[in-house]
């Protein structure tokens, strides 16, 4: 990924997440999180988890999902 910021929603008002930001995440991030950096929504992050097509393998801890964000970082094509 280059410079360029990352298309991201955020209450269904569009953002920008940049690579810096990207780079700066923790090691898992929640879903809301994901979603910003995926440039989708927050139900479609949660549909696409629930019908097992989310493009990271997610963490789930009972009612707690958890996204690695190393595995989140290799489907944008960045890397620290």
């Amino acid at each position: 990924m280059t410079n360029k910021n990352a298309s991201t929603v955020t209450n269904s008002k569009v953002t920008d997440m940049t690579l810096q930001e990207l780079l700066a995440l923790p090691p898992t991030v929640n879903v809301v999180t994901a979603a910003r950096a995926l440039g989708i929504g927050t139900h479609k992050a949660y549909d696409l988890i629930k019908e097992g097509s989310f493009p990271v393998q997610p963490l789930v801890l009972g009612r707690t999902v958890k996204i690695p964000t190393a595995a989140l970082w290799k489907v944008l094509g960045v890397s620290p």
